[in-house]
């Protein structure tokens, strides 16, 4: 009898556990994705390791959990598009060499694991820099550099003048660059 009991309270608590996040989550996602689609397909793969994972282990920290997996899914989903995002970033007015270093670290195709960590590192930065924008210039930068959106095609979405939303793009790169310049240093240091 109480191992029949085990399954459906695991279940319950996925249930639970989708209704009490679920909203929030998908809007969570959605903002930093291109479509709909895309963050549908985000929330089924969280949702899915975390039947997998409740399964396995319990989770002490649910919520917390729910969002470090999901924007994990969100930064490999834009980690495929948007290689060439890191070089404009941590362009300096240095030595042009110094990019090239950066590329040869964080682009290898030869994954070690420092290589592994440093990349992560780097996206997990950019993310929390990303999150400290105003969400004007967040949403810009995101559709533009992400999601290969057009300046054109995002003021038919929004609205909004296209110069408008070129200078918000502006300061958020202003803004990157200054957050991110000292973990380029770092990087390229070694």
């Amino acid at each position: 009898m109480i191992t029949t009991a085990m399954p459906d309270d695991k279940n319950s608590h996925i249930l639970n556990t989708i209704k009490e996040y679920g909203k929030s989550l998908m809007g969570f996602i959605r903002k930093r994705v291109k479509s709909d689609a895309d963050a549908e397909d985000i929330l089924q793969d969280v949702w899915y390791q975390f039947s997998s994972v409740v399964n396995a282990q319990p989770i002490e920290q649910t919520g917390a959990w729910l969002y470090k997996v999901a924007r994990n899914k969100i930064t490999d989903k834009h980690k495929k598009r948007s290689e060439s995002l890191l070089d404009d970033l941590f362009i300096t007015d240095n030595d042009e060499d110094d990019t090239s270093d950066l590329q040869a670290i964080l682009m290898t195709d030869d994954v070690t694991p420092e290589t592994a960590y440093l990349r992560n590192l780097v996206w997990e930065e950019l993310f929390s820099a990303l999150d400290e924008l105003p969400e004007e210039q967040r949403q810009v930068f995101m559709w533009q550099e992400m999601d290969d959106m057009t300046f054109q095609e995002i003021a038919e979405l929004t609205g909004v003048n296209v110069n408008t939303l070129v200078s918000r793009k502006r300061y958020a790169v202003l803004h990157l660059r200054t957050r991110l310049q000292q973990l380029y240093l770092d990087i390229t240091r070694y």
